[in-house]
């Protein structure tokens, strides 16, 4: 039965500002009402000055806040423990590891803390804390400029230090994932090098949690080459993790609490 008018309203203005995104043609079947009936209320929402109209929908006035390094730290543990465990199993003695900026890529930086024969290279801070130090890791930053809400290098001389080297295994994190677009971030900056690093590895893994699958917070994407594998928890929606995997995308579904951490005598 369908909702009425001021709840599916609320719910679409709700929805809009999660995803980013508020299309006429999947509102309508959401919602089960005529998409003449989700323009009335995208125009409704417009002049109450919550969303803008769009080509074949709408979206938020106010862009999707992007959280802070920090803030994400402390989201969602177990699900990225989970994702970091299976994640530093793949590693193989001797390899060389590229590790992007983030929270759950920050993660799998701690569990190699016990790998005795390592070549890391890191765009992000947290990783440089996790790992320097280390005995048997040898440790390199690509520095360049400091993006402050991600804690994390990027720019010209980021990208001048990446074109130089190669990696047996590229890990990656994400602001969100869509089976229609792609890899999601915040800015065309961060998309740009995230097709750069993973142009630069053998095996590309994109680490994220369930919760950020199928979401479009902002509205810049990375494609990246094919192949490469989504390591996600065993709860992501399935019509977007058959989506993935119809393009040829490895999707890998993990268990929370699921991996075990690495052997300190073979890594």
């Amino acid at each position: 039965m369908p909702l009425p008018a001021k709840i599916r309203r609320e719910q679409i203005y709700d929805l809009a500002k999660t995803t980013g995104l508020a299309s006429v043609d999947e509102l309508s079947a959401r919602f089960e009402v005529t998409p003449s009936t989700i323009r009335r209320d995208l125009a409704l929402l417009n002049e109450q000055g919550k969303l803008a109209r769009t080509y074949g929908g709408a979206m938020p006035l106010e862009p999707h806040p992007e959280a802070s390094l920090l803030q994400r730290a402390g989201e969602f543990y177990e699900e990225k423990q989970a994702l970091a465990r299976w994640a530093a199993d793949q590693v193989q003695p001797g390899e060389h590891i590229l590790l992007d900026g983030g929270s759950t890529v920050g993660v799998l930086a701690h569990h190699m803390r016990i790998f005795t024969d390592l070549d890391v290279t890191t765009i992000g801070i947290n990783s440089l804390q996790e790992l320097g130090g280390c005995p048997g890791i040898r440790l390199t930053c690509l520095g360049g400029q400091l993006r402050e809400m991600s804690q994390s290098f990027y720019g010209p001389l980021t990208e001048l230090g990446l074109a130089r080297m190669s990696f047996d295994r590229v890990f990656l994190g994400a602001d969100a994932v869509s089976a229609e677009f792609g890899i999601c971030e915040a800015d065309h900056v961060q998309t740009r090098l995230k097709e750069n690093m993973a142009n630069r590895g053998t095996h590309v893994y994109v680490l994220l949690h369930s919760a950020k699958v199928g979401q479009r917070p902002f509205h810049a994407w990375a494609n990246l080459p094919r192949p490469w594998t989504l390591v996600t928890n065993s709860d992501a929606p399935a019509e977007q993790v058959q989506g993935m995997r119809d393009q040829g995308i490895t999707v890998q579904l993990v268990d929370t609490g699921a991996g075990t951490p690495p052997s300190p005598t073979g890594h």
